[in-house]
Parts: structure tokens; sequence; C-alpha cells
């Protein structure tokens, strides 16, 4: 089964805050692809794993009718207390059993989430909700974040690193399908008609409590959390305190450019 990790409503709330949208650089690889197999205008779309809404929000126009869904109550509620479109509906469910009628879907997205499913179910499923000649777009950024601030983008991106693998003894195992760039969830797509585009790189500008935001938006973080919570608490007062120091900062609010590795998994259901 899927992996239920994103459960609690404090862990939603910093979901919907500090998880980045997809690039503009994503969708359009996305909508190149689909604009050559699809007619306009596209229907419906549903994406799968959808969090608080931040993917899902993005497509709203270019369909009539958008669904996000997703296995946490507690995500799903999050999302439907963002601003978005009145074409944007959200409802709780597992991404192997979706509430969507057979062959219904043009376009079906997972956004750094799709390592969470069973992938031989989800497959399955795919398949039955996409229509003839419908797509799909996996697509996940990696933990090999760099962070550029002046003279100090090395150190401050070591920093990051450093973080992220204090967190590996927490991390879930189905987190090694990022680790390999989703190659193996590319192979288990059986469609012939199928891209995976790799080394994509996008580049985010934002406040640097925002990067330092990102931390309890992990799972990883929450389990850690969980177990050693003073010890959590101390690790992210101790990665704010080391950027600042670095950065000869004493905001947050401070801009730094994030850069991001992304993977794009892009397939057709036949006619």
């Amino acid at each position: 089964m899927a992996a239920q990790l994103f459960e609690g409503k404090e862990h939603a709330s910093c979901y919907q805050k500090f998880r980045f949208e997809p690039s503009q650089e994503i969708i359009d690889l996305i909508f190149g692809y689909v604009d050559e197999r699809l007619h306009k205008p596209y229907g419906f779309a549903v994406d799968v794993g959808c969090g608080t809404g931040q993917n899902t929000r993005v497509l709203a126009p270019y369909f009539k009718k958008v669904l996000g869904v997703d296995i946490s109550e507690a995500q799903i509620e999050e999302a439907k207390k963002a601003m978005g479109s009145p074409n944007v509906t959200y409802s709780a469910c597992p991404a192997e059993e979706m509430s969507v009628g057979d062959a219904s879907v043009d376009l079906l997205t997972a956004c750094v989430s799709a390592h969470w499913f069973n992938i031989e179910k989800f497959v399955k499923e795919v398949d039955r909700v996409l229509k003839p000649g419908g797509c799909l777009a996996f697509f996940s950024y990696f933990t090999n974040v760099e962070i550029y601030y002046k003279e100090c983008s090395e150190q401050i991106t070591e920093v990051f690193a450093e973080a992220v693998n204090s967190l590996a003894p927490y991390m879930h195992e189905k987190i090694t399908l990022m680790r390999t760039e989703y190659k193996e969830i590319y192979e288990s797509i059986p469609y012939p008609d199928k891209r995976r585009i790799e080394n994509i790189g996008t580049k985010l500008h934002v406040p640097l409590s925002n990067v330092i935001g990102l931390f309890p938006t992990f799972s990883a973080f929450h389990i850690y959390l969980r177990k050693e919570p003073e010890k959590a608490k101390d690790m992210l007062r101790t990665v704010e305190e080391r950027f600042l120091r670095i950065m000869g900062t004493s905001s947050t609010d401070t801009e730094v450019e994030v850069r991001l590795q992304n993977v794009l998994l892009l397939a057709s259901k036949p006619q």
C-alpha cells in the first residue's frame, strides 16, 4: 500500500507554506508533450498525491476541470483553504483507488509524490482512468539542492546538505526511488510512447525562511520530531543560526537563490 506519512494538521500547514510550486520549465515541457497528443480545449486533469494543492492549482488555467486527490485528509483540508479557481476540487482517496471514472482523464500528474505509491497498483489505476491518448506526467526535484548568496554559496549549500543527511536514519525506504531519479517508476510505465527527461534545472528566489521551512515539510523530520522532539527542534535552530552567521545577516527574510534538479516522466496511453 502507499505510505502515509503526511497526516498531521501541523505538517499540512507547513507543507502549504513552504513547498515549492512546479517551475514554468516543468509546465512548459508537460504541455509541449500534451499539445502534440491531445486536442484543445482540454477537459479533465487529475493531480495525484496533491498534498496541499501547489501543482493542482497550476493546472487550473489549462483544463475545464481539475481534481486533486491525496490519501491525507489533513493535506486535503489545507488545500481547500487555499485561494484557487472554481474549476478545482479536492478529494481524499488513495492514489491506487481514485474516485474517478474509467477513461475520463486527459492528463494525470504526480508532483513529488509518485515514489510514495504502490507503483504496480498505481500504474494499473492510471491505465483505468486515462482516456485513450491521455497523458501522464510524474515529476520530482531532489535533495541535492544548491543555495546561492553572495560569496558564501558553497558553505550554505553544505549546511543544507548536512541537515538533510542528518535525517537519513528517519527516511522511508521509498525515498530511494527519488535518489535513483525515478528510473524504476519509468520502467513500470507500460506505454511505448514515454520519455524520461533528466537534469531539468530550475531557479527560485525565496527568503531564507522558506529554505529553513522546507525541513518541517519532510516526512523524515516529522518522524525525528516524534522520536526525539528536542533534538529535532535543536537541529532547526542550529541550521538557522549557521545560515545567518555564514551569510552575515540577522534576518531570515534575506533572499537567496535556490537551484533544483528535476526529473520528468511523460507518457501517453495508446489510442
